[in-house]
């Protein structure tokens, strides 16, 4: 299929611009950018100066196949994904059991090709079980197809043995994805400490936990010369160290999730557990200082970190409600809050959603180049609606914005070329 944009938005997070051009795609790939007349036989869309951009890459996504798959299947997930704008997502091993095998990274391969119309790619577990007692199979999963290695929110205690992952990681140059954290210090913590959680009786952590399980990362990082990616960095104490780190020369880049550039802390409000994340919502003052870190580069990449849970799971007292929340379909118009707001403008916001998380992965993706992948995402920016759960396409509906007023709807997205999403017209 070839297709002739014209009269679109371009937003080019390569180029950091935002200009008004045409966009032909041609054996799904872009085959150029401002051409003056659509080749013969083109399918020409009219953008009506609506924004037209790379696809979003996300990264950190749970599916629960295996193990639950009737909190989040590969095809609702895809589905989502499509309805989001996300054109590929990176899928967590926090399955049951865990992704630590050829064998079971081949099957998810397999069902994510068979189901999802957006691209998939998937992390491997660091250790055996996220046990964070063995080595995990680095060089055979690598083999397999696997993009990064990570035990996600179960840290690996034993520096010893994340001492030589890191090594042997090196030695492959495969990438270690860390979640920063002090696991004695935030075991039982359900939201950040302070004044407000003091004020509800909630059992919290200090961001210090945060800042120390980083410091301890960084070290090993100095000392193996491995590649590292934080998954969050969700504190203001967090971000010198980071910048010490990116200086000294260490191969590190780190995430933030979008609900933490989004939402704080004073959210939980009535003890509202679909605001119960890990790490927890912080400060008004350090989502502050996060944004200010996005848009300086310091932190690399925004993220959903999709993490569905079904009612069950939610209706719960907070403290012992599971954490996390949906955000495959919610990311774009989240992050649009940041652009509207004059926080972030949308090359900035490009660069951390689709740029930076398909650079450090060594994917094609998230580029407007000729010959790049043509996956991409026609939206409007300023289209207004009261966000409704129960419309989501995520079997799972936990997210925080249910009846949030939003601004940024998708108009439709494509993967290689092939719409597989359009929005029906109103």
């Amino acid at each position: 299929m070839t297709l002739f944009f014209t009269n679109a938005r371009l937003i080019d997070p390569e180029a950091g611009s935002d200009r008004i051009g045409t966009l032909t795609v041609a054996g799904g790939t872009i085959a150029a950018i401002d051409a003056q007349t659509p080749p013969q036989g083109a399918a020409v869309i009219d953008a009506r100066g609506k924004c037209l951009a790379p696809g979003i890459v996300d990264w950190g996504v749970h599916v629960g196949e295996p193990g639950a798959r009737h909190k989040e299947s590969y095809r609702s997930a895809g589905q989502a994904a499509a309805a989001g704008g996300v054109t590929t997502f990176v899928t967590r091993p926090d399955t049951n059991p865990a992704t630590d095998t050829p064998e079971a990274l081949d099957f998810l391969r397999r069902r994510a090709g068979a189901d999802s119309p957006v691209n998939i790619r998937h992390m491997a577990a660091l250790t055996r079980g996220r046990a964070g007692r063995e080595m995990a199979e680095i060089g055979f999963l690598m083999d397999a197809g696997a993009v990064a290695f990570t035990d996600g929110d179960h840290v690996v205690e034993n520096t010893k043995l994340l001492a030589r992952c890191l090594t042997y990681a090196r030695s492959l140059g495969a990438l270690v994805v860390g979640h920063p954290q002090d696991p004695g210090l935030s075991k039982g913590a359900a939201v950040t400490s302070g004044k407000f959680a003091s004020l509800k009786g909630l059992s919290g952590v200090s961001p210090m936990a945060e800042r120390m399980g980083f410091d301890r990362d960084m070290a090993l990082i100095e000392m193996t010369g491995a590649r590292y990616h934080a998954d969050q960095v969700t504190c203001a104490r967090t971000l010198p160290a980071l910048e010490r780190a990116k200086k000294n020369g260490l191969d590190v880049t780190a995430g933030v999730s979008i609900h933490h550039l989004t939402l704080n802390e004073l959210d939980v409000g009535d003890y509202r557990s679909f605001f119960k994340l890990t790490p927890p919502l912080r400060a008004e003052e350090d989502r502050i200082a996060l944004l200010q870190a996005v848009a300086d580069g310091l932190i690399d990449v925004i993220c959903s970190m999709h993490t569905p849970q079904d009612e069950e799971s939610k209706r719960l007292p907070f403290e012992e409600a599971a954490p996390g929340a949906v955000g495959l379909e919610t990311m774009l118009p989240a992050s649009l809050r940041l652009y509207h707001s004059g926080d972030l403008s949308l090359p900035q916001l490009w660069r951390a959603m689709a740029l930076n998380p398909a650079r450090r992965l060594g994917l094609p993706c998230g580029r407007l180049a000729a010959g790049a992948p043509a996956d991409l995402v026609l939206f409007d920016p300023d289209a207004p609606f009261v966000l409704d759960r129960f419309t989501l396409r995520s079997k799972s509906k936990n997210t925080p914005f249910d009846g949030a007023r939003l601004q940024g709807k998708v108009l439709a997205t494509y993967v290689a070329g092939q719409p597989v999403y359009e929005r029906e017209a109103a």
